[in-house]
Protein backbone atom coordinates (compact mmCIF):
# COMPACT_ATOMS: atom_id res chain seq x y z
CA UNK A 1 0.00 0.00 0.00
CA UNK A 2 1.32 3.66 -1.15
CA UNK A 3 1.55 6.48 0.86
CA UNK A 4 -2.04 8.05 -1.27
CA UNK A 5 -3.67 5.08 -0.65
CA UNK A 6 -3.71 5.28 2.99
CA UNK A 7 -4.27 9.03 3.34
CA UNK A 8 -7.40 8.39 1.11
CA UNK A 9 -8.11 5.55 3.07
CA UNK A 10 -7.47 7.96 6.36
CA UNK A 11 -10.06 10.54 5.12
CA UNK A 12 -12.46 8.03 4.25
CA UNK A 13 -12.48 6.94 7.68
CA UNK A 14 -12.50 10.70 8.94
CA UNK A 15 -15.41 11.36 7.06
CA UNK A 16 -17.04 8.05 8.19
CA UNK A 17 -16.30 8.93 11.97
CA UNK A 18 -17.62 12.48 11.69
CA UNK A 19 -21.08 11.25 10.14
CA UNK A 20 -22.14 9.13 12.59
CA UNK A 21 -25.56 9.22 10.59
CA UNK A 22 -24.06 7.80 7.60
CA UNK A 23 -25.76 4.50 7.19
CA UNK A 24 -29.30 5.94 7.78
CA UNK A 25 -29.75 8.72 5.20
CA UNK A 26 -28.67 6.04 2.13
CA UNK A 27 -32.51 5.54 3.30
CA UNK A 28 -33.94 7.11 0.12
CA UNK A 29 -36.64 9.07 1.73
CA UNK A 30 -34.70 9.75 5.70
CA UNK A 31 -34.28 13.04 6.87
CA UNK A 32 -31.98 13.28 9.34
CA UNK A 33 -32.34 17.09 10.12
CA UNK A 34 -35.65 16.76 10.67
CA UNK A 35 -34.92 13.85 13.41
CA UNK A 36 -32.63 16.26 15.10
CA UNK A 37 -34.80 18.77 15.75
CA UNK A 38 -37.70 16.17 17.01
CA UNK A 39 -39.27 16.85 20.37
CA UNK A 40 -40.17 13.40 21.44
CA UNK A 41 -42.03 12.82 25.07
CA UNK A 42 -41.23 8.75 26.37
CA UNK A 43 -43.56 7.98 29.73
CA UNK A 44 -42.18 5.31 31.99
CA UNK A 45 -38.59 4.34 31.83
CA UNK A 46 -38.73 0.58 32.70
CA UNK A 47 -38.18 -2.36 30.00
CA UNK A 48 -39.73 -0.70 26.93
CA UNK A 49 -38.66 2.91 28.29
CA UNK A 50 -35.21 1.77 28.01
CA UNK A 51 -35.34 0.36 24.47
CA UNK A 52 -37.29 3.40 23.09
CA UNK A 53 -34.70 6.00 24.72
CA UNK A 54 -32.15 3.51 23.72
CA UNK A 55 -33.68 3.43 20.21
CA UNK A 56 -33.92 7.50 20.10
CA UNK A 57 -30.70 8.13 20.98
CA UNK A 58 -29.08 5.83 18.18
CA UNK A 59 -31.37 7.42 15.18
CA UNK A 60 -30.81 10.95 16.41
CA UNK A 61 -33.32 12.52 17.64
CA UNK A 62 -32.18 15.60 19.29
CA UNK A 63 -34.73 16.67 22.25
CA UNK A 64 -36.09 14.06 24.57
CA UNK A 65 -38.00 14.24 27.35
CA UNK A 66 -37.96 11.14 29.99
CA UNK A 67 -40.66 10.91 32.34
CA UNK A 68 -41.50 8.20 35.19
CA UNK A 69 -41.77 8.26 39.00
CA UNK A 70 -40.13 5.06 40.56
CA UNK A 71 -36.62 4.29 41.18
CA UNK A 72 -34.29 1.27 39.87
CA UNK A 73 -33.85 -2.13 41.52
CA UNK A 74 -32.26 -5.17 41.14
CA UNK A 75 -35.12 -6.98 39.01
CA UNK A 76 -34.77 -3.77 36.77
CA UNK A 77 -31.49 -5.04 35.39
CA UNK A 78 -32.40 -8.46 33.72
CA UNK A 79 -34.58 -6.01 31.47
CA UNK A 80 -32.84 -2.54 31.20
CA UNK A 81 -30.55 -1.93 29.01
CA UNK A 82 -29.90 1.67 30.05
CA UNK A 83 -29.27 0.54 34.07
CA UNK A 84 -26.80 -0.59 35.95
CA UNK A 85 -26.01 -2.16 39.10
CA UNK A 86 -24.43 1.53 40.63
CA UNK A 87 -27.59 2.48 39.92
CA UNK A 88 -29.66 0.85 41.82
CA UNK A 89 -32.13 3.68 44.02
CA UNK A 90 -31.71 5.98 41.58
CA UNK A 91 -34.60 7.75 39.70
CA UNK A 92 -35.46 5.91 36.09
CA UNK A 93 -36.38 8.89 34.77
CA UNK A 94 -33.16 11.07 35.55
CA UNK A 95 -30.31 7.71 35.12
CA UNK A 96 -32.19 6.84 31.56
CA UNK A 97 -31.06 10.71 30.51
CA UNK A 98 -28.08 10.87 31.30
CA UNK A 99 -27.56 7.11 29.44
CA UNK A 100 -29.54 8.50 26.74
CA UNK A 101 -26.36 11.50 26.36
CA UNK A 102 -23.62 9.04 26.49
CA UNK A 103 -25.15 7.20 23.50
CA UNK A 104 -25.47 10.46 21.53
CA UNK A 105 -23.99 13.57 23.14
CA UNK A 106 -25.25 15.66 20.91
CA UNK A 107 -29.06 14.92 22.06
CA UNK A 108 -30.49 17.38 24.58
CA UNK A 109 -32.50 15.23 27.53
CA UNK A 110 -34.87 16.38 30.50
CA UNK A 111 -36.21 14.03 32.80
CA UNK A 112 -38.98 14.19 34.85
CA UNK A 113 -39.27 12.57 38.55
CA UNK A 114 -42.90 11.97 38.90
CA UNK A 115 -46.20 11.14 38.75
CA UNK A 116 -47.85 11.41 34.63
CA UNK A 117 -51.48 11.41 36.16
CA UNK A 118 -51.08 13.85 38.12
CA UNK A 119 -48.00 16.13 38.70
CA UNK A 120 -47.16 16.23 34.71
CA UNK A 121 -48.31 19.63 33.26
CA UNK A 122 -49.71 19.77 29.78
CA UNK A 123 -47.84 21.99 28.31
CA UNK A 124 -45.14 18.94 28.25
CA UNK A 125 -47.77 17.39 25.34
CA UNK A 126 -47.90 20.39 23.53
CA UNK A 127 -44.19 20.71 23.00
CA UNK A 128 -44.04 17.41 21.90
CA UNK A 129 -44.44 16.46 18.48
CA UNK A 130 -45.47 12.77 19.67
CA UNK A 131 -45.86 10.75 22.24
CA UNK A 132 -44.42 6.90 23.31
CA UNK A 133 -45.62 5.18 26.59
CA UNK A 134 -43.51 2.13 28.09
CA UNK A 135 -46.30 1.89 30.87
CA UNK A 136 -47.97 -0.60 32.63
CA UNK A 137 -51.27 0.25 34.10
CA UNK A 138 -55.08 1.82 32.43
CA UNK A 139 -54.72 4.72 34.47
CA UNK A 140 -51.90 6.18 33.50
CA UNK A 141 -53.00 4.96 29.41
CA UNK A 142 -56.07 7.01 29.55
CA UNK A 143 -54.80 10.49 31.01
CA UNK A 144 -51.79 10.26 28.67
CA UNK A 145 -54.59 9.90 25.69
CA UNK A 146 -56.69 12.74 26.93
CA UNK A 147 -53.95 14.79 27.44
CA UNK A 148 -52.69 14.07 23.75
CA UNK A 149 -56.18 14.87 22.65
CA UNK A 150 -56.07 18.18 24.39
CA UNK A 151 -53.43 19.32 22.35
CA UNK A 152 -53.48 17.77 18.66
CA UNK A 153 -50.93 14.99 19.28
CA UNK A 154 -50.53 11.49 18.16
CA UNK A 155 -49.40 8.72 21.13
CA UNK A 156 -47.79 5.41 20.53
CA UNK A 157 -48.42 2.57 23.08
CA UNK A 158 -46.82 -0.25 24.18
CA UNK A 159 -47.52 -3.29 25.92
CA UNK A 160 -45.49 -6.31 27.17
CA UNK A 161 -46.53 -9.51 29.06
CA UNK A 162 -44.70 -12.35 29.26
CA UNK A 163 -42.95 -12.68 25.70
CA UNK A 164 -45.92 -11.20 23.77
CA UNK A 165 -47.11 -7.66 23.16
CA UNK A 166 -48.82 -5.17 21.33
CA UNK A 167 -48.04 -2.11 19.51
CA UNK A 168 -50.68 0.58 19.07
CA UNK A 169 -50.87 4.44 17.46
CA UNK A 170 -53.22 6.99 18.14
CA UNK A 171 -53.74 10.19 16.27
CA UNK A 172 -56.78 12.96 16.46
CA UNK A 173 -59.85 12.33 14.60
CA UNK A 174 -59.11 8.75 14.91
CA UNK A 175 -60.04 5.94 17.36
CA UNK A 176 -57.66 6.72 20.94
CA UNK A 177 -57.16 4.48 23.67
CA UNK A 178 -60.30 5.22 25.42
CA UNK A 179 -62.42 3.73 22.28
CA UNK A 180 -60.56 0.62 22.39
CA UNK A 181 -61.11 -0.08 26.48
CA UNK A 182 -63.40 -2.99 27.70
CA UNK A 183 -65.94 -2.82 30.15
CA UNK A 184 -63.34 -4.84 32.10
CA UNK A 185 -61.14 -2.35 31.87
CA UNK A 186 -62.79 0.11 33.50
CA UNK A 187 -64.15 -2.48 35.97
CA UNK A 188 -60.30 -3.22 36.71
CA UNK A 189 -59.50 0.79 36.57
CA UNK A 190 -62.24 1.21 39.46
CA UNK A 191 -60.62 -1.34 41.72
CA UNK A 192 -57.83 1.19 42.01
CA UNK A 193 -60.42 3.68 44.13
CA UNK A 194 -62.12 3.01 47.32
CA UNK A 195 -65.72 3.96 47.61
CA UNK A 196 -65.13 7.37 48.88
CA UNK A 197 -63.17 7.40 45.31
CA UNK A 198 -59.84 8.31 47.26
CA UNK A 199 -57.00 5.83 46.01
CA UNK A 200 -56.62 2.48 47.63
CA UNK A 201 -52.94 1.44 48.71
CA UNK A 202 -51.59 -0.68 46.53
CA UNK A 203 -52.11 -4.53 47.05
CA UNK A 204 -49.63 -6.38 46.89
CA UNK A 205 -48.93 -7.58 43.83
CA UNK A 206 -47.13 -9.67 41.24
CA UNK A 207 -45.31 -7.57 38.65
CA UNK A 208 -45.96 -8.26 34.99
CA UNK A 209 -43.37 -11.15 33.81
CA UNK A 210 -42.18 -10.18 30.82
CA UNK A 211 -38.46 -10.61 29.29
CA UNK A 212 -35.66 -8.34 27.69
CA UNK A 213 -36.55 -9.59 24.69
CA UNK A 214 -40.05 -8.82 23.70
CA UNK A 215 -39.00 -5.22 25.23
CA UNK A 216 -36.85 -4.43 22.58
CA UNK A 217 -39.05 -6.09 19.34
CA UNK A 218 -42.45 -3.98 20.59
CA UNK A 219 -40.54 -0.86 21.27
CA UNK A 220 -38.24 -1.14 18.32
CA UNK A 221 -41.33 -0.85 16.63
CA UNK A 222 -43.02 1.88 18.53
CA UNK A 223 -39.42 3.47 17.96
CA UNK A 224 -39.88 2.89 13.86
CA UNK A 225 -43.38 4.19 13.96
CA UNK A 226 -42.06 6.84 15.43
CA UNK A 227 -39.93 7.87 12.88
CA UNK A 228 -42.22 7.15 10.16
CA UNK A 229 -44.70 9.03 11.60
CA UNK A 230 -42.47 12.12 11.69
CA UNK A 231 -41.59 11.56 8.13
CA UNK A 232 -45.53 11.41 7.60
CA UNK A 233 -44.87 8.35 6.38
CA UNK A 234 -46.68 6.29 9.18
CA UNK A 235 -49.55 3.36 8.29
CA UNK A 236 -50.86 2.58 11.66
CA UNK A 237 -52.93 4.68 12.66
CA UNK A 238 -56.42 4.01 14.81
CA UNK A 239 -54.51 0.28 14.59
CA UNK A 240 -52.76 -2.08 16.52
CA UNK A 241 -49.87 -4.98 15.83
CA UNK A 242 -50.32 -7.74 18.02
CA UNK A 243 -47.25 -9.99 18.97
CA UNK A 244 -47.61 -13.51 19.83
CA UNK A 245 -44.37 -14.59 20.89
CA UNK A 246 -45.08 -18.14 21.46
CA UNK A 247 -46.29 -18.68 18.14
CA UNK A 248 -44.08 -15.70 16.41
CA UNK A 249 -47.33 -15.02 14.56
CA UNK A 250 -48.50 -11.43 14.18
CA UNK A 251 -51.30 -9.85 12.92
CA UNK A 252 -53.24 -5.88 12.70
CA UNK A 253 -56.18 -4.89 14.08
CA UNK A 254 -57.93 -1.93 13.27
CA UNK A 255 -60.09 0.32 16.16
CA UNK A 256 -62.99 1.78 15.51
CA UNK A 257 -63.34 5.51 17.05
CA UNK A 258 -66.69 5.62 19.47
CA UNK A 259 -68.14 8.80 19.19
CA UNK A 260 -69.69 9.05 22.53
CA UNK A 261 -65.91 9.27 23.80
CA UNK A 262 -64.68 11.59 26.11
CA UNK A 263 -61.48 11.58 25.36
CA UNK A 264 -61.98 13.42 21.82
CA UNK A 265 -62.12 17.11 23.46
CA UNK A 266 -59.70 19.38 21.64
CA UNK A 267 -58.80 22.68 22.83
CA UNK A 268 -59.44 25.19 19.51
CA UNK A 269 -56.91 28.16 20.52
CA UNK A 270 -53.93 28.14 23.26
CA UNK A 271 -53.27 31.58 24.57
CA UNK A 272 -49.21 31.12 26.25
CA UNK A 273 -49.35 33.55 29.37
CA UNK A 274 -45.89 34.51 30.48
CA UNK A 275 -46.37 33.74 34.52
CA UNK A 276 -46.73 29.91 35.70
CA UNK A 277 -48.59 28.29 38.66
CA UNK A 278 -47.23 30.31 41.35
CA UNK A 279 -47.86 33.54 39.58
CA UNK A 280 -51.80 33.64 39.22
CA UNK A 281 -54.36 33.63 42.03
CA UNK A 282 -57.37 31.57 40.96
CA UNK A 283 -59.15 34.92 39.93
CA UNK A 284 -56.56 36.33 37.97
CA UNK A 285 -56.78 32.99 35.20
CA UNK A 286 -60.73 33.21 35.65
CA UNK A 287 -60.53 36.91 34.67
CA UNK A 288 -58.14 35.70 31.98
CA UNK A 289 -60.29 33.15 30.61
CA UNK A 290 -63.28 35.93 30.72
CA UNK A 291 -61.27 38.53 28.79
CA UNK A 292 -61.13 35.89 25.89
CA UNK A 293 -64.47 34.68 26.21
CA UNK A 294 -66.67 37.00 27.81
CA UNK A 295 -68.18 36.96 31.58
CA UNK A 296 -69.38 33.52 31.65
CA UNK A 297 -66.46 31.40 31.00
CA UNK A 298 -65.27 28.76 33.37
CA UNK A 299 -62.14 27.66 33.86
CA UNK A 300 -61.45 23.47 33.93
CA UNK A 301 -58.34 21.88 35.77
CA UNK A 302 -58.58 18.58 33.68
CA UNK A 303 -58.33 16.73 36.99
CA UNK A 304 -60.57 16.04 40.04
CA UNK A 305 -58.75 18.18 42.68
CA UNK A 306 -59.90 17.22 46.24
CA UNK A 307 -60.37 20.43 48.37
CA UNK A 308 -61.13 19.11 51.64
CA UNK A 309 -62.25 16.41 53.82
CA UNK A 310 -65.20 17.02 56.32
CA UNK A 311 -65.87 14.78 59.28
CA UNK A 312 -70.05 14.46 59.78
CA UNK A 313 -69.23 13.05 63.26
CA UNK A 314 -66.97 15.80 64.98
CA UNK A 315 -67.63 18.61 62.68
CA UNK A 316 -63.60 19.51 61.58
CA UNK A 317 -62.66 20.17 58.58
CA UNK A 318 -58.86 19.54 56.88
CA UNK A 319 -58.00 21.57 53.32
CA UNK A 320 -56.57 18.84 51.28
CA UNK A 321 -56.01 20.76 47.56
CA UNK A 322 -54.16 17.88 45.75
CA UNK A 323 -55.39 16.13 42.58
CA UNK A 324 -57.80 13.14 44.15
CA UNK A 325 -55.89 10.37 43.03
CA UNK A 326 -52.93 11.60 44.87
CA UNK A 327 -54.82 11.08 48.21
CA UNK A 328 -54.76 7.81 49.95
CA UNK A 329 -57.87 5.91 51.15
CA UNK A 330 -56.35 5.47 54.88
CA UNK A 331 -56.63 9.90 54.88
CA UNK A 332 -60.31 9.42 55.42
CA UNK A 333 -60.01 8.50 59.03
CA UNK A 334 -60.60 11.96 61.12
CA UNK A 335 -57.43 12.11 62.83
CA UNK A 336 -59.16 14.28 66.04
CA UNK A 337 -62.24 11.25 66.53
CA UNK A 338 -61.22 8.57 65.12
CA UNK A 339 -64.41 8.08 62.88
CA UNK A 340 -64.06 6.04 59.91
CA UNK A 341 -65.45 7.91 56.65
CA UNK A 342 -64.74 11.61 56.23
CA UNK A 343 -66.46 13.12 53.09
CA UNK A 344 -64.76 14.32 50.34
CA UNK A 345 -65.17 17.52 48.64
CA UNK A 346 -64.07 17.74 45.40
CA UNK A 347 -64.29 20.70 42.24
CA UNK A 348 -62.30 20.32 38.87
CA UNK A 349 -64.84 23.17 37.57
CA UNK A 350 -63.85 26.76 38.83
CA UNK A 351 -66.82 29.56 38.74
CA UNK A 352 -65.80 32.62 40.12
CA UNK A 353 -67.60 31.73 43.84
CA UNK A 354 -65.36 29.39 45.38
CA UNK A 355 -63.49 30.66 48.84
CA UNK A 356 -59.95 29.88 47.22
CA UNK A 357 -59.81 32.48 44.29
CA UNK A 358 -56.94 34.26 46.01
CA UNK A 359 -55.16 31.56 45.68
CA UNK A 360 -52.38 30.24 43.88
CA UNK A 361 -52.92 27.89 41.10
CA UNK A 362 -49.77 25.89 42.67
CA UNK A 363 -51.59 26.30 46.06
CA UNK A 364 -54.39 24.61 44.69
CA UNK A 365 -52.62 21.70 43.48
CA UNK A 366 -52.26 22.75 39.92
CA UNK A 367 -48.85 21.52 38.82
CA UNK A 368 -46.19 23.60 36.82
CA UNK A 369 -46.57 24.40 32.97
CA UNK A 370 -49.38 23.20 33.03
CA UNK A 371 -52.88 24.10 30.86
CA UNK A 372 -56.02 25.17 32.42
CA UNK A 373 -59.24 24.84 30.09
CA UNK A 374 -61.66 27.66 29.52
CA UNK A 375 -64.98 27.09 28.59
CA UNK A 376 -68.07 29.13 27.61
CA UNK A 377 -70.72 27.64 25.63
CA UNK A 378 -69.14 25.50 22.87
CA UNK A 379 -65.78 27.41 23.15
CA UNK A 380 -62.88 25.37 24.49
CA UNK A 381 -59.37 27.24 24.31
CA UNK A 382 -56.16 26.53 26.59
CA UNK A 383 -54.34 29.22 29.06
CA UNK A 384 -50.74 27.98 29.24
CA UNK A 385 -48.51 27.98 32.32
CA UNK A 386 -45.61 28.92 29.95
CA UNK A 387 -43.97 30.78 32.82
CA UNK A 388 -43.15 27.84 34.02
CA UNK A 389 -41.90 26.05 30.52
CA UNK A 390 -37.58 26.89 31.08
CA UNK A 391 -38.28 25.36 34.42
CA UNK A 392 -39.70 21.90 33.52
CA UNK A 393 -38.02 21.39 29.91
CA UNK A 394 -34.79 22.69 30.85
CA UNK A 395 -32.35 21.88 28.37
CA UNK A 396 -35.43 21.73 25.84
CA UNK A 397 -36.08 25.11 26.14
CA UNK A 398 -34.93 27.73 24.56
CA UNK A 399 -33.60 31.54 26.17
CA UNK A 400 -36.29 33.35 24.49
CA UNK A 401 -39.07 30.92 25.31
CA UNK A 402 -40.88 27.75 23.84
CA UNK A 403 -39.74 26.97 20.49
CA UNK A 404 -43.68 25.44 19.18
CA UNK A 405 -43.43 23.50 16.18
Amino acid sequence: MNESTIQVTSADAAAATEDRFHRLRLIRWWDQHRLHEAKVVVIGAGALGNELVKNLALLGVGNLFIADMDRIENSNLSRSVLYRAADNGQFKAQTAASAARDIYPDLRAQHFNGNVVYDLGLGVYRWADIVLGGLDNREARLAINRACWKVNKPWIDGAIEQISGVVRLFVPDGACYECTMSEMDWKLLQLRRSCNLLSRAQMEQGKTPTTPTVSSIIAGLQAQEAVKHLHNLSTMAGKGWVYDGMSNEAYMVEYPRKEECYSHDTMEEVVELSGGAGDFTVADLLDEARHHLGGNAVLELGREMLEKLVCAKCGREEQVFASLGKVSADRAICPHCGHLQRDVRTFFRIEGHEPFMNRTLADIGVPPFDIILARSGDRLIGLELSGDAGAVLGPLSSQEGVEWS
